[in-house]
């Protein structure tokens, strides 16, 4: 197959549960062999639904999808899968290796060595570097950190040397570092990708195209260039489109005025007005919808929990990861109303973890006073019921007593629409449990407010909203976030770094 042929292309497809809500409506693309694409949208446009058609998990209700017939594809989904979280290094590249040769530890060895996850010698071992690397494939996926899952989950797709490589969202839980590795490889690998991603930096380092999934035409817009270039082409789009819009405009009011006119008169200037009602009629249909911008969130608070002051939280030793081993290190940090804490480390030393036991009350060098209410965002939503309806979820986080009308207004900042509020939270997307997430920490009202990535699976449009609200909570805040630009916006009071 030429380079630059088309590979994957979509003739009218249509997609969707409930008729006329489709998440695709007639829609058509194509992307060439070797192009780099990002796919964006709003969260629950369909997105990773096109990924799963792409790979056949989903067909369409309408229209036909062509990809090249002997092209392999791969996908890196957002996170790991919980079975493979149960299998060891060795057992997990060799569920999706295609290499059935002896020589298959050397592609582990290669792949690792491409998403930098290769493990070293620590010095104080006497074993050597195959010792060390064989007892790296024994050990099981779920021991690792998220930032080092998100390289393993590339790594399963890479090792299966795919035509087609499909990524979904996966900057999520990466370290500086590992954003810069992962440009690094997108930006010379030389086969075809599409990304889902909400981190614009990134991507406008390695796109070549956009494919804008319109959440309101329920089509998908192809652009050349990075997120700035179709930024900017649609701005141009739009101005034209008004523009001619505005001419249509004022040959309509003309005809219907003089249609006004001969209305009143007789014989054949009736019939011309009726002419000109109709000519006014063809323009008015003729008028170009213009593009819809995305929604972004309201502008929100989260309310400090009230009648609790002093001390909140308070530090004197914090568990790091060293050579696979939990290292005892000691701290000093006393954390009082209103007072922000950064954590900060790269993946792998033990962040979320540490998070985790805070909140849940178990870490021993930390101590959160009586009465403090903890509310704690995980990246993989797990304090999150998937069961729950998302009212109930709610209903629940305002200590059941809003009024209903209120309820849904508050929930409707966060673009939860009716129709999600009666879905079960485990079929929502990704970047809509999100939303369901931050509404529900507003609700709650918490002393203590523990955030391990919270930008992840969000449209970047919301960033400044969300940094806004946690830069004027007043409550206590425990924060890791990876993205620089977030966290120059929001007050830091205090720092720990975890090297």
């Amino acid at each position: 197959m030429a380079r630059g042929d088309v590979i994957i292309r979509f003739d009218e497809i249509t997609f969707g549960y409930i008729p006329p809500k489709w998440l695709l409506d007639e829609t058509s693309f194509s992307v060439r062999e070797g192009s780099k694409i990002t796919l964006m949208g709003q969260n629950g446009a369909g997105k990773s639904t096109i990924f799963k058609m792409i790979t056949g998990e989903y067909a369409p209700k309408e229209g036909k999808i062509h990809i090249t017939k002997w092209a392999h594809i791969a996908i890196a989904k957002q996170v790991m899968p919980h079975a493979d979280k149960e299998l060891t290094i060795s057992e997990y590249f060799r569920k999706y290796s295609r290499n059935d040769s002896h020589n298959i530890d050397r592609d582990i060895r290669d792949i690792l060595g491409v998403v930098n996850l290769l493990p070293s010698v620590p010095k104080s071992s006497d074993m050597t570097k195959e010792q060390v690397f064989a007892s790296f494939l024994d050990r099981v996926i779920g021991s690792f950190s998220g930032g080092q899952q998100a390289r393993l989950l590339l790594a399963g797709a890479l090792i299966q040397h795919p035509d087609i490589l499909l990524l979904d969202e996966p900057t999520n839980n990466l370290d500086s570092e590992g954003i810069w590795q992962m440009t690094q490889f997108l930006q010379d690998y030389d086969k075809t990708v599409l990304v889902i991603s909400h981190d614009a930096e990134f991507l406008n380092a390695f796109t070549d195209g956009i494919l804008y999934l319109d959440v309101f035409t329920r089509k998908v817009e192809q652009f050349v260039g990075n997120y700035h270039d179709a930024v900017e082409q649609v701005e141009r789009r739009i101005e034209a489109q008004n523009r001619e819009n505005s001419r249509l405009e004022k040959e309509i009011q003309a005809n219907k005025d003089q249609a006004n006119v001969f209305a009143h008169k007789w014989g054949k200037l009736r019939s011309v007005a009726k002419k000109m009602v109709e000519k006014a009629e063809e323009l008015e249909a003729s008028k170009g919808d213009v593009r819809r911008e995305d929604k972004t969130i309201r502008d929100f608070t989260i309310p400090n929990q009230e009648w609790i002051g002093g001390a909140i939280l308070a530090l004197t030793s914090v568990n790091i990861i060293k050579d696979h081993e939990p290292v005892e290190k000691e701290v000093d940090i006393t954390l009082g109303k209103n007072r922000h804490l950064l954590l900060s480390g790269p993946n792998g030393i033990g962040k979320s973890t540490l998070l985790e036991s805070i909140a849940n009350g178990t870490a021993k060098g930390a101590k959160i006073w009586e009465n403090v209410k903890v509310g704690y965002y995980r990246q993989d939503f797990s304090t999150l019921d998937f069961s729950q309806k998302v009212y109930d979820c709610l209903f629940e986080a305002s200590d059941r007593k809003a009024l209903d009308k209120d309820l849904r207004s508050f929930a409707s900042g966060f673009l939860i629409t009716g129709e999600l509020m009666n879905t079960q939270i485990g079929a929502l997307s990704e970047g809509q449990k999100w939303l369901v997430m931050f509404c529900k920490l507003a609700l709650e009202k918490p002393g203590l407010l523990i955030l391990d990535e919270p930008t992840n699976h969000i449209n970047f449009r919301h960033l400044p909203i969300i940094a806004k609200a946690l830069d004027e909570y007043e409550g206590t805040m425990v924060l890791v976030s990876h993205i620089d630009e977030f966290v120059w916006q929001v007050r830091i009071d205090e720092y720990l770094e975890l090297e």
